[in-house]
């Protein structure tokens, strides 16, 4: 029993990068969203792909760092926890560890595929560069046990806009 709800976990944590479009349903109606439209739609960054796939892409056409900043997208890297990766946009900044993001699909169970806004990120990396987060899982009320590797954030500004 535990190796299947374990299992159930795994598959509704791997469908969070997904490029699939969301479905007209309402989540909860047999409708689910993943976190790629969501993040595409709620910050205005048009870029494609699975979740993991957004670093590049945004190479050359977006500003990337390790710095939040609200508007930007954090880009989690493909794990075996998370084989898409996973992206979330930044809604707030806390303190120099700790932000807050809006994300979809970043659940299991009733609440997989739905919204979660305002939700705790911290940053346990070593260096204090955002490179490795734990990210806030409502349904344990807590932080999640997973330390999971980022590259960093997309900002919306473009790189031509910049220069």
């Amino acid at each position: 029993m535990r190796r299947l709800l374990l299992l159930g976990v795994l598959l509704a944590l791997a469908a969070c990068g997904t490029t699939r479009p969301p479905s007209p349903a309402a989540p909860g109606a047999g409708g689910e969203l993943s976190c790629v439209p969501y993040a595409r739609s709620r910050s205005g960054i048009p870029l494609q792909g699975d979740a993991w796939q957004w670093w590049e892409a945004a190479s050359g056409r977006y500003d990337r760092s390790r710095a939040p900043q609200p508007g930007s997208v954090l880009v989690l890297m493909r794990t075996s926890r998370l084989p898409q990766g996973h992206v979330a946009v930044v809604s707030g900044l806390v303190s120099a560890r700790e932000i807050r993001v809006d994300h979809a699909n970043w659940a299991s169970g009733s609440a997989k595929g739905r919204v979660a806004r305002d939700q705790p990120v911290l940053d346990v990396s070593a260096g204090n560069d955002w490179s490795v987060v734990r990210v806030w899982y409502p349904r344990v009320s807590g932080y999640g046990a997973t330390a999971y590797p980022a590259y960093g954030f997309i900002h919306r500004r473009s790189v031509t806009a910049s220069r």
